[in-house]
This record gives structure tokens, sequence and C-alpha cells, in this order.
């Protein structure tokens, strides 16, 4: 008679190994999707903050360029400006509804991005 071995069969072992390899592949595609999302979010808010802060010396040379040039007069530029941003304000919303849609999918793309 032979002796009793406790050893699995092959196939037990290749199915171990497979199974660590999927636990790997799923852990390093984790670590891929969030290090992908945070650098993205990193750079979209950089940008952001680059467009606000033109945006923002944009309305002060705007302002000054319709006080002193325009009006003769700074706070009529700047309260020119003030009404300009408060039509706009309005605008965007009394047409909420029509700017969500196209920006939640633009969100839904960026995260499920391949």
């Amino acid at each position: 008679m032979e002796p009793k071995t406790d050893t699995p069969p092959p196939i037990i072992d290749q199915l171990k190994d497979y199974a660590e390899t999927r636990i790997k592949l799923a852990k390093y595609q984790a670590i891929e999707g969030g290090t992908t999302i945070a650098a993205s979010l990193i750079a979209d808010t950089i940008t952001t903050i680059s467009m606000v802060l033109a945006f923002i010396f944009a309305s002060l040379t705007l302002a000054y360029y319709l006080g002193e040039e325009v009006f003769h007069a700074t706070w009529a530029g700047f309260g020119c400006v003030a009404l300009l941003y408060l039509i706009i304000a309005f605008g965007i919303k009394y047409n909420k509804k029509k700017l969500e849609k196209p920006i939640v999918n633009a969100f839904i793309q960026k995260i499920f991005k391949d």
C-alpha cells in the first residue's frame, strides 16, 4: 500500500492561485481608478481656480474701463458690471433645469470614463 499524503490535487492549487491573482487585480484596478479620479479632481480644481481668478480680474478691468472711459464715474462702472452679473444670475436661475442635465451627464462621464 502507498502511504497517504495530504497534498491537495493540483487543480485546487491552481484555483487558489487564480483567486489570489484576481484579488490582486481587483486591488490594482481600484487603486488605478482612485488615483485617476484624484488626479482629475486636482487638475480640475486648479483649472477652476485659475478661471475664477481670471474672471475676477477681467470683471475688475471691465468695471474700471466702464467707470473711467465710458461713464466717467468709477461707481457707475462697477454698478454696470454688477447689473450684468445680476442679469446672468436670473438667466441661470430660470433655466436651471435645462442646465443641470448636461452638467450631471458630464460628471457621470468623468466618473465612469474608461
